[in-house]
């Protein structure tokens, strides 16, 4: 079965561009991005690969941990490696996990039967702490993707796990942010101290409260 938002991620043990990896163990208790590619020397996958190296140091004072996947060998993905830091002017600073077996594409539902099972490895994940999977999105192949969401989409969550709060269409961090529709507003205005301002009675917006 497909993985579902909440599920327990699976460990694995598999070899990367940086040796043996258990994923567990790697992980520790830090946030992780997944982010897989269903070969190594693919034009869209190469431009994202660069785009993740240039926005590591943004990953990392969020606490997040990334780890690509590409269904080749770790051989392969040394060459592919070099090729991405000459053609994207930076140097891959992160593992890429060697899946020639699919053994973790299977595992984490990344196959998809009805389309093209050599181009369906296109997914992101987003895994919490406790190894809980808090998002996906899976990228057809002729469509790159947008790794500022993966990181405004982090900024969401790390906020709202930490206060009674959800975030808005669009929402960027240090914005207004929404109340959460169980707490009363008489009760939403001692808790956030900032100002409530109801628009509809389910409707209730605060300033960002650890801002």
């Amino acid at each position: 079965m497909a993985l579902q938002l909440g599920d327990t991620v699976p460990n694995f043990t598999q070899q990367s561009s940086d040796g043996e990896i258990n994923f567990y163990d790697w992980a520790g208790d830090s946030w992780v991005v997944l982010f897989s590619h269903p070969a190594d020397y693919t034009p869209v996958c190469t431009t994202e690969l660069g785009s993740v190296s240039k926005l590591k140091p943004d990953f990392d004072k969020r606490g997040v941990k990334v780890i690509a996947l590409s269904v080749d060998n770790a051989d392969s993905h040394s060459g592919w490696i070099n090729d991405i830091n000459e053609t994207q002017g930076t140097t891959v600073n992160y593992p890429i996990l060697a899946d020639a077996d699919k053994s973790v594409s299977d595992l984490y539902g990344m196959i998809h039967p009805n389309a093209n099972a050599k181009v369906t490895v296109r997914t992101v994940f987003v895994i919490d702490p406790q190894k809980k999977l808090r998002l996906t999105i899976t990228y057809p192949p002729s469509t790159g993707r947008n790794f500022y969401e993966i990181l405004r989409v982090i900024d969401s969550l790390q906020l709202t796990d930490n206060y009674s709060v959800a975030t808005p269409v669009d929402w960027k961090d240090g914005e207004d942010v929404v109340v959460a529709p169980t707490i009363p507003t008489e009760e939403a205005k001692e808790r956030f101290p900032k100002g409530v301002t109801e628009i509809k009675p389910y409707l209730r917006m605060t300033p960002q409260p650890n801002k």
